[in-house]
């Protein structure tokens, strides 16, 4: 439920046709804003996230800045399903930390960051909402909220064990969230598939399919890292 709760909060404030794209007015006002309506403080109240008609207005017919440097604290959204049957599995431990470490990478390729950090489990409720992470991203002194969420799957039809070829699914979320305004600068959701034969390393179907699970997940990550460090070189 985390996960959905969150996403469905993101929907209500990041609307959009398109996949993956900068706010509107962000990629609209990179050059110089009017100082008259550049938006440089939150217009949500802080205890629920709510906006006022004349706020709504206010972000609409704003714009945004962008600063010269960044300082991103990364939040990892599971699925529940995941969080019961794998959250003392070893192997996917160490997985889901492999790609928090290839976000982490990705992000500090950009020379626009100066700092990336992970916001601890202890400091963030299990069900945060917008306010828990900004919080959470304040004590951390950084200016920048990434949240990003991950699942993956076998495709049905590949499921059964006569099958040769094992194939996969992965979809990645995230958000770029600027914590001064609350405003979402950057969305993104990538999909892709992985396909592939059992080889003479995997001991078993169950290698197969982890193999497979991971190569999907790490080419989301790919492109969804290339869309935001795109994103961040935007003068």
């Amino acid at each position: 439920m985390r996960q959905l709760f969150f996403f469905l909060a993101i929907a209500f404030f990041v609307t959009s046709c398109q996949t993956s794209r900068p706010t509107a007015q962000v990629a609209a006002t990179q050059d110089r804003p009017g100082e008259d309506t550049l938006i440089i403080q939150s217009l949500f109240s802080d205890k629920s996230s709510n906006i006022s008609e004349e706020n709504i207005q206010k972000i609409l017919d704003g714009s945004y800045r962008l600063p010269s440097t960044l300082r991103i604290a990364i939040e990892t959204l599971e699925g529940s399903k995941q969080q019961r049957y794998f959250w003392n599995d070893e192997s996917y431990l160490k997985t889901q930390q492999s790609y928090l470490d290839s976000f982490t990478a990705r992000l500090r390729s950009s020379p626009r960051v100066t700092i990336v950090a992970g916001i601890p489990d202890i400091i963030i409720s299990k069900s945060p909402s917008f306010t828990n992470i900004r919080e959470a991203t304040v004590r951390m002194q950084c200016d920048m909220a990434l949240v990003y969420s991950i699942t993956s799957d076998i495709y049905s039809k590949y499921k059964a064990f006569s099958s040769p070829d094992v194939k996969a699914f992965a979809t990645t979320q995230l958000i770029l969230m600027d914590v001064r305004t609350g405003l979402i600068l950057f969305s993104s959701t990538v999909t892709k598939d992985f396909l592939s034969k059992k080889t003479k390393e995997d001991l078993d179907l169950s290698q197969t399919r982890d193999r497979v699970l991971n190569e999907a997940v790490l080419a989301t990550i790919k492109e969804t890292g290339q869309k935001i460090v795109g994103f961040m070189s935007i003068k």
